[in-house]
């Protein structure tokens, strides 16, 4: 479901994928080729959500903010499944993995990894190109190329599904 509040409606790219059961509300924006999965929330009730171009939110997220805290996510990023953002900033080509929370003022860096089930707290920086994991997340050691090569494969293998439930969705 797509809700206004007030005076604030998503803004969702049309070449977007939103999935069944997802619920977007307010001051949001979703860039093209981005897709949020089955389940997931998104509300822009209380401080603007800005999303990038090729973002994958995968099932089952929360997004969410604090007044004066945007969140912000920008290009290629992954969003693992469960996952909860709280008025954070996540750099391009970064992975939030399965179950993890990013608190307010929290900063991942262009390309960071952050462990599944991993807690990032309130105004915690990762750099870039490094795995963090933890509760609290702390910095285990910089990416392989390797790493950052199954990355990518997930934002482009993202993408591609994303359109093809979607044209699913204009068939039915």
């Amino acid at each position: 479901m797509i809700y206004p509040f007030h005076e604030k409606s998503p803004k969702i790219s049309e070449s977007a994928f939103i999935a069944d059961y997802v619920t977007i509300s307010g001051d949001v924006e979703i860039g093209d080729e981005s897709s949020v999965w089955f389940n997931s929330v998104i509300r822009g009730d209380v401080a603007p959500t800005k999303i990038g171009y090729k973002v994958n939110i995968q099932d089952n997220c929360v997004l969410h903010q604090s007044p004066n805290n945007p969140l912000i996510i920008e290009d290629e990023v992954t969003i693992g499944h469960q996952a909860i953002l709280h008025s954070c900033i996540i750099h391009p080509k970064a992975l939030i993995g399965m179950g993890s929370i990013i608190l307010d003022r929290a900063e991942i860096g262009e390309g960071a990894f952050i462990g599944a089930g991993s807690l990032v707290p309130q105004g915690k920086v990762i750099p870039p190109y490094t795995l963090a994991f933890g509760r609290p997340a702390k910095v285990i050691r910089p990416l392989t190329d390797e790493d950052i090569q199954d990355m990518q494969r997930i934002v482009r293998e993202y993408a591609e599904k994303a359109q093809y439930y979607k044209s699913l969705q204009s068939s039915i």
